[in-house]
């Protein structure tokens, strides 16, 4: 997801401590300069997000912190070299949706998942909505449905790409609702869109900083917020919950990363004070401003999302016969 860079928030001197937060002496710090590695291109989520958060990085280490894009292979080969990564906090990893949903579909992945890393904290959840051409005769997701089941495999959806995001959460949608649909994957978002837009497919999930103003302007119809609570700029548009299809509730999970092994006491430091950070209303704010949702919560919480989302995603791609391009 492309969005736009607005005034980075800068982490303001001393942070606030957290609870349980071990103090400086007791964390071993990294010397020298700190890789934060984001394994997609420039102005993406992710991307965004690890620059506004370097400035913590950079007074929580007490180490300069440089965003690396190591980008390629559906974000595996920056992912990868931070798996390989000596785990002393010279190299963490920023990731997004491909993190837990990518590795079922790649064949030899050169790292464990679940193994290979230690989730740091949940820095923000990106939120996507159901959108279709406004002709379509479906002005709720029910309407949606009845005319899946009524012309099964005919309604054609877009996404970036086989294994993408949207294109997992629309299949996420078809099994909970029983429906066929046919997707045709694009080379990113913009061709997709232009296809919705020129009444050539039928939907597609969008993030909800692309869909406001087209669904504004009339150019699309928003069914359903695929998130677990609605949209504060959209709040006439339901849930997937609220439109009876809590399975196919899907957020995207940003958070920070390092390889296993890294040091406990150094895992709570910053996940304290990233929390600290994340509490700030300038951050808040530059989170919101490009849709998304500021997040945060105890490292254990994010350890234990991580694992569920990693199995959820596997049996998406099983029960959706899904097969990499």
């Amino acid at each position: 997801m492309n969005i736009t860079r607005r005034s980075l928030p800068v982490l303001a001197a001393g942070l606030a401590l957290a609870g349980g937060r071990p103090s400086r002496a007791q964390v071993p710090l990294p010397s020298g300069a700190i890789s934060l590695v984001v394994p997609v291109t420039p102005s993406t989520a992710q991307d965004l997000l690890a620059r506004a958060m370097a400035p913590a990085l950079t007074e929580l280490m007490g180490q300069p912190v440089v965003v690396e894009n190591r980008t390629g292979a559906s974000g595996v080969i920056g992912t990868g070299a931070v798996a390989r990564a000596v785990p002393d906090g010279r190299m963490l990893l920023m990731q997004g949706a491909n993190f837990v949903m990518s590795p079922p579909l790649i064949a030899n992945l050169p790292y464990d998942p679940q193994r290979g890393f230690v989730p740091i904290i949940r820095i923000a959840d990106g939120n996507s909505v159901l959108a279709v051409r406004p002709d379509l005769a479906a002005r709720d997701v029910a309407e949606f449905v009845a005319l899946a089941k009524a012309r099964p495999g005919d309604l054609d959806y877009g996404s970036p790409g086989n294994g993408t995001a949207p294109h997992m959460g629309m299949v996420l949608f078809a099994l909970s609702a029983g429906i066929e649909l046919n997707h045709i994957p694009y080379r990113g978002t913009a061709p997709a869109l232009q296809d919705l837009l020129g009444g050539r497919i039928a939907a597609m999930v969008l993030p909800v900083s692309v869909a406001i103003p087209l669904a504004r302007s009339n150019q699309i119809r928003l069914l359903a917020v695929t998130a677990e609570t609605r949209w504060h700029d959209l709040p006439e548009v339901p849930t997937m919950a609220e439109a009876g299809y809590p399975e196919a509730t899907v957020t995207i999970l940003y958070g920070l990363y390092g390889p296993a092994g890294l040091p406990a006491p150094l895992v709570a430091h910053l996940n304290a004070g990233l929390n600290a950070w994340l509490a700030q209303p300038a951050t808040r704010q530059f989170i919101l401003n490009n849709g998304l949702v500021p997040a945060g919560g105890p490292q254990p919480d994010f350890a234990a999302r991580v694992e569920s989302e990693l199995a959820r995603w596997a049996r998406v791609v099983r029960d959706g016969r899904i097969r990499p391009d």
